[in-house]
């Protein structure tokens, strides 16, 4: 088992370093093949929004035939082909090709983990372990920054691509052969349900508008606008960028180390998740505020963003405590598609945002209009979620 989450946590380093790489990339792909700003956006978006539409199916195929055969073969084929085609891109339209094969390839890669977690271990343990594969995995979030820099300056952007297609294709054969799935609890005669089921369960709404909000600003922000707006009103080139998105990521992963016990601290997954989203929500104020303010500020409030942007998994652990055992793999990757659709689509309404406030040439306004974009759901979010029943009821 232990082997098992091994090869899948190193699954979603991978994970999270291809939805972080772009804000890194960005310089060199607009020089190179004139992908802009405003292209890559798409292009992560879609990342997410193919990641999120998998969603469903990989439900469906870790309850059906388990993690092994839906994580091995989809990190390979989506995972390792995307990086592929991204080596071989010669415009936007390859860029936008391959981070939609690359977000397939992903998806199941965490959710498989969750799936072990949710049905080898005890309810109240999966906040924590939750947390855990995040942060360790996160670890490809600081990879993407400044040492993906270094790799950009030492071997070019395609030969790096073309070596990740190689370790992608590495880890997806070593979770085929190695992982090993729990034991199925689906009989004939034994509950089966549907998705369908999932959004039927009692309160379990109230908790979606804050996971389709949470995590948005973070992956937007770390994966794509950083790079924009430190190139803009700091005047940061590529190092630079590396070097201040390498603290965001810090903080991203030390953030999720820190949501994973701070729930028996403070006694409810839903305590840390009011408290934590609170303060993301007054650090993207303060971005909004003064998007023009000093380096230091703006490094310090990234990473504000980044830690207490990292409520995914305590939000996961909330959801998971409405679901049934035959329903774990579905509802677990239910949450997820929420989660990521937020980010998807978030990332796609970022690039009007940003280009409507442009229009009157003021870099800090048409900054400070998308730090605004992406708090207003957060507080929407927070508000509807007082409302939601606290894990420690569901599993009385």
């Amino acid at each position: 088992m232990y082997l098992s989450i091994a090869f899948l946590v190193a699954g979603y380093v991978l994970s999270q370093f291809y939805r972080a790489c772009l804000a890194v990339l960005t310089p060199v792909l607009k020089a190179e093949l004139g992908a802009s700003a405003e292209d890559l956006a798409v292009s992560l978006g879609l990342w997410y929004l193919a990641f999120a539409v998998m969603q469903i199916p990989v439900g469906e195929a870790l309850d059906r035939i388990g993690p092994r055969r839906t994580v091995g073969v989809l990190l390979a084929l989506g995972g390792g082909g995307g990086a592929a085609a991204f080596a071989m891109a010669s415009g936007p339209m390859g860029i936008h090709l391959a981070m939609v094969l690359i977000g397939i390839g992903c998806s199941p890669v965490l959710m498989g983990s969750y799936y072990i977690f949710a049905r080898s271990f005890a309810p109240a343990l999966f906040g924590t372990l939750a947390a855990a594969v995040i942060g360790v995995g996160s670890l490809g979030n600081l990879a993407g920054a400044a040492p993906l820099a270094a790799a950009l300056d030492a071997f070019g952007w395609r030969p790096t691509l073309w070596a990740l297609a190689g370790i992608t294709l590495a880890v997806a054969a070593a979770i085929f052969i190695f992982t090993r799935d729990p034991e199925r609890i689906l009989s004939r005669s034994g509950p089966k349900g549907s998705v369908l089921d999932i959004f039927r369960l009692p309160g379990f709404w109230l908790i979606l508008p804050l996971i389709f909000a949470n995590y948005t600003a973070a992956a937007a922000i770390r994966g794509l606008w950083a790079g924009p707006w430190l190139s803009a009103l700091h005047g940061a080139d590529a190092a630079l960028i590396g070097t201040v998105t390498l603290a965001m990521g810090v903080a991203m992963v030390l953030g999720n180390f820190a949501y994973g016990p701070a729930d028996k601290l403070l006694g409810s997954h839903k305590r840390v998740a009011l408290l934590g989203n609170t303060v993301l929500c007054v650090a993207l104020g303060a971005l909004a505020l003064a998007p023009d303010a000093g380096l230091g500020q703006a490094t310090a409030l990234l990473a504000a963003v980044g830690f207490f942007g990292a409520s995914f998994p305590v939000l996961m652990a909330h959801g998971r405590a409405f679901l049934p055992p035959h329903l774990v793999g579905r509802g677990v990757t239910a949450l997820n598609l929420v989660s990521i659709a937020g980010a998807g689509i978030g990332l796609f309404l970022s690039r009007p945002v940003f280009a409507m406030a442009s229009e009157a040439g003021d870099p800090v306004a048409a900054f400070r209009a998308l730090f605004l974009f992406f708090l207003a759901p957060v507080v929407g979010g927070l508000v509807v979620y007082l409302f939601a029943r606290d894990s420690r009821d569901l599993l009385r």
